[in-house]
């Protein structure tokens, strides 16, 4: 389980004018901030500042403004999603199976963190920040990879990686903000829910690499009957 208290996100106070390790205090204070109060405009400049004990131009030596502030915090939470992804797909049997771990970790991680997730996915960021360069660089591009393994296996058509690993995604990320934006629903057991998404999704795709990506869906309630009359599984 990631550790997102307080206490595990603190880092041990830097003396004052350290660089690059003020730069991590400050990030860790406005992360605190985001997890104590829940919403992002609760942090300012002067609260980041008197939590890690500076004066707010000291933060702006670091970040511009608090997005970009923000924009950081985002940046490096996301880094942090792709390492539980990572670590997710560690011993799978299959590549199928590394994919369906990396959606159920993305899932479980937005779930303990959800104003960072918030933030992070749907939040009112520049383009071309600091989170757009994390998505394209990370997480993402580790599901990409697994995509292109899948094609090169045989399970799924040759088609642009970037596009199916985009609707993987898309998959991943509404099962998360679902769960977070609307937990009174009739979820049942959260992650059985969230498994079973994701494995309608990726099991799909297979489906679409035997009977055509332009299939209609007559044509494969056809193919369905089709298989079940002949007597296969």
């Amino acid at each position: 389980m990631v550790d997102v208290s307080v206490g595990g996100l603190r880092r041990q106070r830097a003396p004052r004018g350290s660089g690059d390790r003020l730069r991590h205090e400050i990030l860790d204070a406005a992360t605190e901030l985001l997890l104590e109060t829940g919403q992002a405009r609760a942090v300012s400049i002067r609260s980041v500042a008197q939590r890690v004990g500076v004066t707010s131009p000291s933060i702006y030596l670091h970040f511009q403004d608090k997005n970009a502030l923000l924009d950081a915090v985002c940046a490096r939470y996301l880094g942090r999603l792709d390492s539980e992804m990572e670590r997710a797909a560690l011993g799978q049997s299959s590549t199928v199976d590394v994919l369906r771990a990396q959606g159920l970790a993305y899932v479980r991680f937005a779930l303990q963190t959800p104003e960072l997730y918030r933030l992070a996915t749907m939040g009112e960021l520049r383009s071309g920040s600091n989170v757009d360069m994390a998505l394209d660089s990370s997480a993402f591009q580790h599901m990409c990879a697994s995509v292109r393994t899948l094609m090169d296996e045989g399970m799924y058509r040759t088609d642009d990686p970037t596009t199916i690993a985009l609707e993987l995604w898309t998959a991943a990320h509404g099962v998360a903000a679902l769960l977070i934006a609307k937990p009174h629903l009739p979820f049942g057991d959260v992650e059985a829910f969230a498994d079973r998404v994701l494995g309608a999704v990726l099991c799909g795709h297979m489906v679409a690499g035997l009977v055509g990506s332009e299939v209609t869906s007559a044509q494969l309630v056809d193919w369905v009957v089709t298989r079940r009359s002949s007597g296969e599984q």
